[in-house]
């Protein structure tokens, strides 16, 4: 592991760490995002929500499990650069195929060690996600790092689901010993491995689909339910998803979006959704459902939200609605439900990889909705 070369870490802002290099030299660009989970890293790195961004971990000490096969959500890793402050010089986990440094390097992704993580944390909460830079091995003068960061696209407005999204439908049946019971169809905008394993296991046969299927093939399926995905992005540019969710709340099709899926389901019933000063992420993000009562914690990757009114039931062109979950930390939209039709939303993860599981019983309630569609959250749950 090297740390002869001085790295930079360069906000748009002007803000600029100096660290060391680590992982590959070179340059890249993207949104910076804080993730404040102590473990997981390696489902952070390869699940495509992160697409086009460079995560800072704010836990200082990452990498002493290592990599391997098992645990990654997708074929390779999405993360833009990755920001730490004190990688472990070992992998000591049994489980371990390969040092974090070493799948970084064969990856391709450009990294930065021995940088204050907390400090540039604070500085995102003060100022916002933005823009950013890791420059190694450069001659650039700060000023020149700057201004190449400023010339870079902003997230608002971004479409990723393309990049990420499943080059041709694929098919994930039940474990042996689990009856199928249902399909749905799961539309992939950048879906983790663990969703719809998870479905499986409750005897779903899911068929993950491309982010460009059109309703006419949907249905050609005949699924019990339509299932939308995780996936990176500006929620605003997903216009033709939108409009492919409305079909399937014309035709009263039980639908569950998560994350992505969520703001894409919010858009469909006619809110803007809108860029948070600096989004959720990690493994510990505090939830209540109003549904129960309870309060969970959760694993998030988010840095849009739907502007749904809070405190009361709202109106829509497929029935009544109403907000079902609301984040303990700045009161965000976490969940929405319509009442009349089965259809319902949640803006985290509920496979858990890596997270807690406090949220892993929405899966079972989209089975209970395709089973009884006739019947709300609140009915169910009762």
């Amino acid at each position: 592991m090297s740390k002869s070369k001085t790295a930079y870490l360069v906000l748009d802002d002007g803000r600029i760490f100096e660290g060391s290099a680590w992982a590959k030299t070179g340059e890249t660009y993207g949104e910076a995002v804080f993730s404040t989970g102590m473990t997981g890293y390696q489902e952070t790195l390869t699940d495509p929500s992160y697409h086009k961004q460079i995560v800072v971990m704010t836990a200082p000490h990452i990498g002493n499990t290592g990599m391997n096969k098992t645990d990654q959500e997708s074929s390779k890793i999405w993360v833009a650069g990755f920001v730490v402050r004190n990688p472990s010089s070992i992998a000591s986990n049994w489980r371990s195929e390969k040092s974090l440094e070493e799948e970084l390097i064969s990856s391709g992704v450009v990294g930065i060690q021995g940088v204050d993580t907390r400090a540039i944390t604070r500085h995102l909460r003060d100022r916002g996600a933005m823009r950013v830079g890791i420059f190694s091995d450069t001659e650039l003068s700060r000023e020149e790092m700057v201004v190449k960061v400023r010339k870079t696209q902003p997230m608002s407005g971004a479409f990723l689901a393309s990049d990420v999204t499943t080059s041709k439908p694929y098919i994930v049946n039940p474990p042996q010993g689990v009856s199928t019971i249902l399909k749905v169809a799961a539309i992939d905008l950048g879906i983790k491995g663990a969703t719809p394993k998870a479905m499986s296991e409750l005897g779903i046969q899911v068929h993950v689909m491309p982010m460009n299927t059109t309703y006419e093939e949907i249905k050609a399926i005949a699924p019990d339910g339509v299932f939308l995905s995780n996936g990176p992005g500006d929620p605003a540019a997903m216009t033709e998803v939108v409009e492919l969710v409305r079909n399937v709340l014309a035709d009263e099709i039980p639908f569950f979006g998560i994350c992505f899926g969520h703001q894409i389901l919010g858009r469909a019933l006619g809110f803007e959704t809108y860029k948070l000063p600096f989004g959720h992420r990690g493994i510990n993000q505090p939830v209540v459902d109003l549904t129960t009562g309870k309060v969970e914690i959760t694993a998030h990757n988010h840095g849009f939200a739907v502007a749904a009114p809070k405190d009361h039931e709202f109106k829509t062109v497929y029935g009544d609605g109403r907000v079902t979950h609301i984040s303990l930390n700045d009161s965000v939209v976490e969940g929405l439900e319509l009442i009349s039709i089965p259809a319902f939303s949640v803006q985290y993860h509920p496979e858990s990889a890596a997270g807690p599981h406090d949220a892993s019983y929405l899966f079972k309630r989209f089975v209970d909705l395709m089973q009884n569609p006739k019947m709300g959250l609140k009915e169910l749950n009762a």
